[in-house]
């Protein structure tokens, strides 16, 4: 299998998290990519040029995250990160789509900072970061359902809070929010979450 993916990208992230979970990782080929280059290979695999982007053993191309970590899931015959039909399943995919609607919009607001000035949206900007908040203070609240065996959800998660912590330390995202803190502390004691880590700078 061959991945497209970006070292900050926390999507991408996410799909190395769950190969390592799985056992995968050793059969995945990780290559950088640059979503910005218009005449990248990827757009022949992902016509939006997105990373992730993943190429099945069979040559199929799969995007976007959630499809690809559910894909990596199956192919151990029995998934073990996403639950079976029933409660515990709906939760897990809920944690899951808040975390990437958090990422969502720290990546929106970053690119939209990185605008010449003239250009930027403060609006914009600041609508982004209220939905940041919004969530954040949602995963506080329903913290106590992270705890538990690993899910697609909690995975989620721990990759969204590291990435506002990387892109965005200055806001301090723990404070205020003392119980998914310490969730965060003790759910990233793994190696697939270390292995996986973006770059310092």
């Amino acid at each position: 299998m061959k991945l497209r993916y970006s070292q900050t990208s926390p999507f991408a992230r996410k799909v190395l998290m769950v190969a390592h979970e799985t056992g995968l990782a050793g059969r995945v080929e990780t290559i950088q990519t640059d979503v910005w280059v218009v005449d990248s290979p990827l757009t022949a695999e992902n016509p939006l040029s997105k990373v992730p982007t993943l190429v099945t053993d069979d040559g199929i191309a799969l995007f976007d995250s959630p499809v690809i970590c559910e894909y990596l899931d199956s192919l151990q015959g029995t998934p073990i990160l996403h639950p079976a039909p029933g409660p515990a399943r709906w939760r897990a995919l809920r944690q899951q789509a808040l975390a990437d609607g958090i990422c969502d919009a720290a990546v929106l607001r970053r690119l939209e900072t990185l605008r010449p000035a003239e250009l930027q949206s403060k609006d914009w900007i600041e609508r982004q970061r209220r939905a940041m908040l919004r969530g954040l203070d949602l995963l506080e609240r329903e913290a106590a359902d992270l705890e538990g065996p690993l899910t697609i959800g909690s995975i989620a998660v721990m990759v969204t809070l590291d990435y506002v912590e990387f892109r965005w330390k200055e806001e301090r995202w723990r404070e205020g929010r003392p119980v998914l803190s310490a969730w965060f502390d003790r759910a990233g004691d793994r190696d697939s979450f270390r292995l996986t880590a973006p770059p310092a700078a």
